[in-house]
């Protein structure tokens, strides 16, 4: 098999023919070849999104016409959720059950609710002094590009490529190296949708392209999630042309549960927080503090639940658990179960299996010092700690410089607002997980992020608001 960039309404190869192997989580073995995109194909896709801003019909189309097409996108991915649900497992050890239930329909849910949202957002008008009349645009920014992570390859591509497309701009988008194929797909699937080309561009390639990429001074806009430190210099190089960024950067979740919670609801939302997708979500509730009056209820049922979950080979329908999506995280993820890391904590169960493979680990007794405690580790490994009062667990959770995702799990209405009030942390959920709502704001504080999307916020980033003074007194 042979992935292409697409690039001005074109699969194309390299520039210079470079290429690399597409390597399968589970067979750790390459199943396809993959155009490895430098800087003569990130200028060249910025040079297409650029004509197709400054020349092109997209931007000057009015947002029933542009919705129309990105409608016939969604369907698109729909129609083609099979081949679009086994690239994701493929590419990184994904369940099958999961692309297919989850990650495939909220991509097209993601195209449809932007290309709804544009067309219906309302601008401002501003009371002003006689004889003057204030109002608001909202211009397409520009050329934008979108760089998005392995985890979620396509819902977190269509996340940020949706909006940008639905208020006019067009998009160089760059996946991770380890998941290329479902953007070539949705870059494909773009254009048989009709969408013009150069709007939606894909380079594939590794981190020298996004470089590239990022430190364009054609680009406009350049949206990003993934680590902390990546973000960090993605930062600095769009500083350079004062180019605006949004950041959706690494987490340490807590899971707050109180004495009075329904302790079989809040195991089973926490099993989905530590473990799905192989723990390997930002939003991934790792760290676990426990009041002491249902602890050892809690971690029992808790460590049960962990130790039914399947195993296996992601193309499987019953399993629940594949493996890690490269060799170097799978790698990164065990250093984390060294006696050093974990600083004496103990291993309930769990801990390293056959190949890219970790078992879902539940650590006690961890000190508050040690580097699986505080770091993202970005796999099935959560501690598990207890807590006396409701401000020692607010403590514990606010204990960290992220702050993506929290939760709370208690019956007390009360103190379900004030202590969701008190966490520092951008997303909180009340005995829930990963519930979404796409008009609500989304990203994090401190280390976790720079700004928010969804709804308005994406639409505040992804234009140029505009204010407009007319005088009508003749």
């Amino acid at each position: 098999m042979k992935i292409q960039h697409v690039i001005g309404g074109e699969e194309t190869d390299s520039v210079d023919g470079a290429t690399y192997d597409d390597i399968d989580p589970f067979t750790m073995q390459s199943y396809a070849t993959v155009a490895r995109g430098g800087e003569a194909d990130t200028s060249a896709a910025v040079f297409a999104a650029r004509e197709a801003f400054d020349t092109g019909a997209w931007p000057r189309m009015g947002f029933a016409e542009r919705g129309k097409l990105l409608h016939r996108f969604a369907d698109l991915v729909e129609q083609n959720a099979a081949v679009l649900a086994e690239a994701e497992s493929r590419d990184m050890g994904k369940p099958i059950s999961a692309a297919t239930s989850h990650d495939v329909p909220r991509a097209a849910q993601n195209i449809r609710f932007f290309a709804d949202h544009a067309r219906l957002s309302a601008a401002e008008a501003f009371p002003s002094d006689a004889g003057f009349h204030t109002y608001t645009r909202y211009e397409s920014a520009g050329v934008v590009a979108a760089v998005s992570p392995w985890n979620y390859p396509l819902m977190l591509a269509t996340w940020k490529v949706a909006p940008a497309l639905a208020w006019g701009n067009t998009v160089v988008l760059k996946p991770a190296e380890d998941t290329p194929r479902s953007a070539a797909l949705l870059g494909k699937l773009a254009l048989e949708a009709g969408l013009p080309a150069g709007v939606l561009n894909v380079v594939l390639g590794y981190g020298d392209a996004g470089a590239a990429l990022v430190r364009d001074p054609r680009v406009d806009r350049v949206t990003f999630t993934g680590s902390s430190l990546t973000g960090k210099s993605i930062g600095a190089a769009a500083a350079a042309n004062l180019t605006p960024v949004s950041f959706e950067l690494g987490g340490k979740g807590a899971n707050v549960i109180f004495d009075d919670a329904d302790v079989d609801g809040a195991v089973e939302w926490s099993i989905k927080a530590a473990f799905g997708n192989t723990g390997q979500v930002c939003l991934a509730g790792s760290r676990l503090f426990v009041q002491r009056g249902v602890y050892d209820t809690f971690l029992s049922r808790f460590v049960a639940a962990a130790e039914a979950m399947v195993m296996g080979d992601p193309a499987q329908e019953q399993t629940t658990l594949g493996p890690l999506a490269s060799k170097k995280h799978f790698d990164k993820v065990s250093r984390y179960l060294e006696p050093a890391a974990l600083g004496g904590a103990s291993i309930v169960t769990g801990g390293l299996d056959h190949d890219w493979f970790v078992r879902p680990t539940i650590l006690t007794d961890v000190p508050a010092a040690a580097p699986v405690q505080c770091d993202e580790v970005f796999g099935p490994v959560v501690t598990v700690t207890p807590f006396n009062t409701e401000e020692d667990g607010v403590a514990l959770a606010n204990s960290t410089p992220y702050g993506l995702s929290a939760m709370v799990f208690t019956s007390n209405v009360h103190r379900a607002h004030r202590v969701a009030a008190s966490l520092r942390s951008g997303n909180v959920w009340v005995n829930c997980f990963f519930v979404r709502d796409l008009r609500a704001p989304f990203g994090g504080a401190g280390h976790s992020g720079v700004g928010r999307e969804g709804g308005s916020f994406s639409r505040e980033f992804f234009t140029e608001p505009k204010t407009v003074c007319l005088r009508i007194d003749g």
